[in-house]
């Protein structure tokens, strides 16, 4: 059976501080390109029938060093869009909003934890489709990709809380039985 695999790109100077960062187009740090490079040793010898990615630079930047030939790209690959809370970290919000969570609050003025989920739903189902020819490479960001984790396996987008994505990292999505989804590889580390 083919499978789905989820390559989160490398690091960036805001995820290395763990700003949000959707829409700021931010370049890949020296170390995220290492990384980058890292997952393309990783996935060497494996063939993609389809490789698609996020239309941001850390991602295309990411597939390129790893070696991959983007087939398509795609918005609903973008990171959550975290509207006013765009490059500000997660301990700066709860100052003003002291138990405030990505996966249940949404962001004012971004994306609902449900609007994120039915943008994953297509990309999964786009992909899922891709898979009769092979296995399918999927080049995002660290939210939205937990949120491909969690729907995958048919649970709430709110469950990807627990899929802890670090960058530069490798997670496969698969099948059970040849029909059940599961995650059969998931934040593994490149280097």
């Amino acid at each position: 059976m083919a499978e789905i695999v989820l390559i989160r790109h490398g690091q960036t100077e805001w995820s290395a501080n763990g700003r949000h960062t959707s829409h700021t187009d931010l370049d890949l740090t020296g170390p995220g390109e290492r990384q980058a490079r890292t997952v393309g040793e990783r996935l060497r010898g494996r063939s993609f029938a389809a490789v698609l990615s996020s239309p941001r630079r850390r991602a295309l930047r990411t597939a390129e060093l790893a070696g991959l030939r983007v087939t398509e790209v795609t918005d609903d690959l973008v990171e959550w869009d975290y509207g006013e809370y765009e490059g500000i970290t997660t301990a700066s919000i709860h100052e003003d909003r002291p138990g405030w969570s990505l996966w249940t609050d949404g962001c004012p003025g971004g994306e609902t934890p449900r609007q994120v989920g039915a943008r994953l739903d297509r990309v999964l189902e786009r992909a899922r489709k891709l898979t009769a020819d092979g296995d399918v490479a999927l080049v995002a960001h660290g939210h939205c990709l937990r949120v491909c984790g969690a729907r995958w396996c048919g649970l709430e987008p709110a469950a990807g809380k627990v899929l802890k994505l670090d960058t530069g990292t490798v997670s496969v999505l698969g099948f059970e039985h040849e029909s059940d989804p599961v995650i059969t590889a998931w934040n593994a580390p490149c280097a």
